[in-house]
């Protein structure tokens, strides 16, 4: 490890960075001495993220990417080749707000189509696009959801497009794992948060009754175990998928 370059010459790419968790790992990630890219659909939002990030001191600049279009990830890989190889790839990105309610049998095709374009194709998109640019050790993080180990009810949709992201995280970090890449999920539990306003009452409520830990989850509960998926001493950890969510959840 001693060939590793100083952190602050490491480039990791949050997606989906402009705000609530990708925004904690975002500047998690800048704490701890990383350049950080934010990727994020949204302009103005991921402007002002990466800004208010430059503002705390850290080396920190806007992308703006539709997980969802190759040709927007292309020219992402084109921005962040630019700034010489990669470290680290969170892969975060993904549609979660509202997206419940609805039992398996009353989802819109389209919207099933929709969810499984943005949150589980997308991770394997921007993978395949920046995996030409890291260079050994490198970490990629895929963020799933503990909605696919629980089983929550009427969110199969997204519950499929998570439970696909655990998938690809073993697949990659088979394929990755002697290339010094390693690959690894967390599964957050449900996170206070602009994404998650409108959850309706019953689920909040089904988690408090049921964590071990009863106090809401906050972004940063999240931003520990990322940061450790990113760091030097996780070198031997890959292909797992690590529940933070208070015990709601128990291997």
């Amino acid at each position: 490890m001693a060939d590793l370059p100083p952190a602050d010459a490491r480039t990791v790419v949050v997606t989906g960075a402009g705000r609530g968790l990708g925004l904690a790992m975002a500047r998690r990630a800048g704490e701890d001495g990383f350049r950080v890219v934010v990727a994020e659909l949204e302009r103005d939002r991921g402007e002002h993220a990466a800004a208010e990030l430059r503002a705390e001191g850290v080396d920190a600049r806007f992308v703006r990417c539709d997980v969802a279009d190759p040709d927007s990830v292309a020219a992402l890989a084109a921005a962040v080749r630019e700034l010489g190889p990669l470290y680290g790839l969170v892969n975060n990105a993904a549609l979660a707000d509202g997206v419940g309610g609805r039992e398996f049998q009353d989802i819109d095709i389209e919207v099933w189509d929709r969810l499984m374009t943005v949150n589980a194709r997308g991770p394997w998109l921007v993978s395949k696009a920046l995996y030409p640019l890291f260079a050994a050790p490198g970490r990629i993080v895929n963020i799933a959801s503990d909605a696919a180990l629980y089983g929550s009810p009427r969110l199969a949709h997204y519950i499929a497009s998570k439970g696909a992201v655990i998938a690809l995280t073993r697949a990659m970090a088979r394929e990755l794992g002697d290339k010094g890449i390693t690959v690894n999920a967390v599964a957050p539990g449900l996170t206070e948060g602009e994404a998650t306003e409108a959850v309706p009452a019953e689920r909040h409520d089904l988690y408090r009754v049921n964590r071990a830990v009863s106090r809401p989850q906050q972004p940063d509960d999240l931003t520990g175990i990322v940061s450790y998926l990113l760091g030097e001493e996780s070198r031997y950890l890959t292909g797992q998928v690590i529940a933070v969510n208070g015990g709601f959840t128990m291997n």
